[in-house]
């Protein structure tokens, strides 16, 4: 009798990294943290200067005060009062919107009409398969008819 050995941990470990969604995952995350880079760039350098120029200030720098008198420090920790904010919530929603909006028309977009595009041609490649096949079946029926013709007409000749 021999027994089956269980895999041993390092073996199973090995298995888990080598599937492909497991590294799939992974190229996703290095490209998602890259790309989360870039986009946190634009907002910052491009569009908060922009919401800058028709304001006084950059978005990161727009507050609210709850309890007043809010006084800020230079280097944005707060001295006194209960600031709101506001403006770096702005950005960051900013931030959301652009990363789905690209991710959407850069990615999944294409993506979703590639496959379609596969689909379809796979449909038509089953649909002509098919169209083969019936003709086929046609002709093998026009045989068979033909034969059982050339039988009928051969039993009744004495």
């Amino acid at each position: 009798m021999s027994e089956k050995k269980e895999p041993g941990l390092w073996e199973g470990f090995k298995a888990f990294l080598m599937r492909g969604n497991v590294v799939d995952l992974a190229v996703a995350v290095v490209i998602g943290a890259a790309f989360t880079n870039i986009v946190n760039s634009v907002v910052k350098g491009v569009i908060n200067p922009l919401v800058g120029a028709f304001g006084t200030k950059d978005l990161d720098h727009y507050s609210s005060c709850l309890k007043a008198p809010c006084v800020m420090k230079p280097d944005g920790t707060v001295e006194s009062g209960i600031p709101i904010m506001w403006g770096s919530v702005l950005s960051a929603t900013l931030s959301f919107v652009i990363t789905a909006a690209v991710v959407y028309f850069l990615m999944v977009l294409p993506m979703a009409k590639y496959l379609a595009k596969q689909a379809a041609r796979k449909a038509a490649k089953e649909g002509t398969q098919e169209v083969v096949e019936l003709s086929e079946l046609e002709v093998l029926k026009e045989i068979r008819d033909a034969l059982v013709a050339q039988r009928g007409s051969g039993h009744s000749e004495p």
